[in-house]
């Protein structure tokens, strides 16, 4: 009987690549659109 091959090919599929350079990217851009929200509402505070 032929061994099967698939399982093999599977579990080198199921590798996900690792996604830490993805996190630190989102949060740098999210750390920056809420300090230009909070700097152009402080902005607009102080322009009252």
């Amino acid at each position: 009987m032929a061994k099967p091959t698939t399982a093999v090919r599977q579990t080198k599929k199921d590798e996900e690549p690792a996604l830490k350079g993805t996190l630190a990217s989102v949060f740098l851009l999210g750390f920056f659109i809420i300090f230009a929200w909070v700097s152009v509402y402080f902005l607009f505070l102080h322009r009252l």
